[in-house]
């Protein structure tokens, strides 16, 4: 098993995760993949082996009013290339998620015509990396509009529609207000896309009442042969949160800032004999990781691995 986190890395302050800077600053992917570089030796010094790559890697590269930026793939193909070797040397299961604003059955055709644009951009890239089938893309079905049975008819149609070489990339995870585990599967059966599981969006709507063991072997059986699955984890927030009229509790679907390790060492328990891959979801991204290795390993739980040989 191994454990991961996204984007960010606290660990190490001034480590940037993109290039960041304006449109007018004439921000580029060769900066981002500098960047990536020095984040995968950060990953090597500390065991990690388990990353989401940020989406906003490759700045504008999708904006339709700004075509100087839509061939930085290209352009970067060398180092690109390079960085992908040197992921495979580290045994970097690497993967990548569209923000919440990339919805694939959204009914309004711009925001549809926007997301097939990303989705091939994120496939691109992880592709330009010569990654294999680990490296996924992960997004969500979307919204219901009103109808959700036409919202998940309207799922499949574009993602049979999309290319090839997107959907081999795709993964689709359960979420916290629509599309639960049953939905997703149901996706799943009409497209193929594999399933990802996540443990707090099922807490928090999980309408058909599964069992977390046999909701999580449902979603690990949708992966292909000799892919190893991943699900996500994340403990919710505690702390009240600010909103205009105060404090208030905090929502249940909100990720906290750190893993409860007791209630990781539960859902291992719950899932034993099942063989899957962890993105851990904190705000603390790499420093909660960091913790729940050292606070599982107190309860003689040593679950991380990260072994260069393996495939």
């Amino acid at each position: 098993m191994r454990l991961g986190f996204a984007v960010k890395v606290l660990g190490r302050p001034g480590l940037k995760s993109d290039d960041s800077r304006r449109w007018m600053n004439s921000p580029h992917l060769r900066v981002s993949l500098g960047y990536l570089e020095a984040i995968f030796d950060y990953l090597q010094e500390r065991r990690i082996c388990m990353y989401r790559i940020s989406s906003n890697i490759a700045p504008y590269i999708t904006h339709p009013e700004m075509p100087q930026f839509h061939h930085q793939i290209e352009e970067c193909a060398e180092e690109i290339e390079k960085l992908g070797r040197k992921a495979r040397a580290l045994n970097l299961r690497l993967s990548m998620h569209p923000s919440q604003y990339i919805v694939l059955n959204s009914p309004r055709e711009e925001v549809h015509l926007a997301a097939v644009m990303a989705l091939e951009y994120h496939a691109r890239f992880l592709d330009a990396m010569g990654l294999g089938p680990e490296a996924v893309v992960v997004i969500h079905g979307g919204g219901a509009y009103g109808d959700k049975r036409a919202a998940m008819d309207r799922f499949v149609r574009r993602y049979l529609e999309l290319p090839e070489r997107v959907r081999r990339r795709l993964v689709v995870e359960n979420d916290e207000k629509v599309f639960s585990v049953s939905d997703v599967l149901w996706l799943h059966e009409r497209t193929g896309a594999p399933v990802v599981f996540d443990h707090l969006h099922h807490r928090v709507h999980d309408p058909d009442g599964w069992q977390t063991r046999e909701a999580v072997a449902a979603c690990l059986a949708t992966w292909p042969q000799g892919v190893v699955p991943k699900v996500h984890f994340s403990s919710p927030r505690t702390e009240p949160r600010s909103t205009e009229r105060g404090e208030s509790d905090p929502l249940p679907w909100q990720h906290g800032d750190w893993i409860d390790a007791w209630e990781f060492a539960g859902f291992l328990r719950e899932c034993e004999g099942l063989a899957f891959d962890v993105m851990l979801e904190a705000k603390k991204k790499d420093l909660a990781l960091l913790r729940l290795r050292e606070e599982l390993r107190g309860m003689g739980m040593d679950v991380d691995c990260c072994d260069a040989e393996r495939g």
